[in-house]
């Protein structure tokens, strides 16, 4: 079973391809918009269309979710580390461990429902699988860091197209194996999924753009 998880008014200067459109509305990836286009979960004026759809201004975009998606999360008191908050925004450092949102396996115990708790103002974003609530980007796990949350979806659209676009710079401080032959540089290779292991990102011709620039701040004998 399916009910509706948000419908869409378009307005726009010139037609363009639905997925991509969707992608800035909603600030979500593209990849998981054509999920939804290729699920049949999206329909423009009342029909399924596909990706590639040329959408125009005044298109009613009906977006529905499968019932067995939805996740009720709840509310939990998890103490947060928040480093700056107003009324558009909040910048919470994650500590190493925690989970970002709920997903299988992983229901309770998230910065999302920490995050419910603390505050009754986030942007409703959702992905493919899991309503998310306020996140904009995710780090993994076991990486500790700056996350930025939106509090309504006009901020969450403008922070994702930031990303998108490149206009937000991300650093990080990494134990590497092994040591560099330079102190400074730039690696710059695409990155697609691994074919059978979901979870890992592999170099690969064709894949999505991924530069880093890296500086050596130390060494030791094994690693950088």
């Amino acid at each position: 079973m399916t009910s509706v998880f948000k419908k869409l008014k378009l307005e726009l200067e010139k037609t363009e391809r639905l997925d991509k459109v969707l992608t800035g509305e909603l600030g979500l990836s593209r990849t998981t918009i054509q999920s939804w286009l290729k699920a049949g979960l999206i329909s423009v004026n009342g029909e399924v269309v596909k990706s590639n759809y040329k959408a125009q201004s005044g298109d009613e975009v009906t977006i529905l979710q499968k019932e067995e998606d939805v996740i009720t999360i709840q509310p939990e008191n998890i103490p947060l580390d928040i480093v700056f908050e107003d009324d558009s925004l909040i910048v919470v450092n994650k500590p190493s461990g925690m989970v970002v949102h709920p997903s299988k396996g992983h229901y309770s115990g998230t910065l999302v429902n920490a995050l419910l708790y603390h505050s009754n103002s986030l942007s409703d974003s959702t992905s493919e699988e899991i309503y998310r609530p306020g996140l904009v980007h995710r780090i993994d796990k076991d990486t500790s860091g700056l996350l930025v949350i939106a509090k309504n979806n006009d901020v969450h659209q403008k922070l994702a197209e930031q990303i998108a676009e490149n206009k937000m710079n991300r650093e990080y401080i990494a134990i590497v194996d092994g040591h560099f032959a330079h102190e400074t540089g730039v690696v710059d290779a695409p990155l697609s999924r691994h074919q059978t292991n979901r979870l890992k990102r592999v170099v690969e011709k064709g894949g999505k753009n991924a530069i880093t620039h890296f500086e050596v701040l130390d060494s030791f004998s094994d690693y950088s």
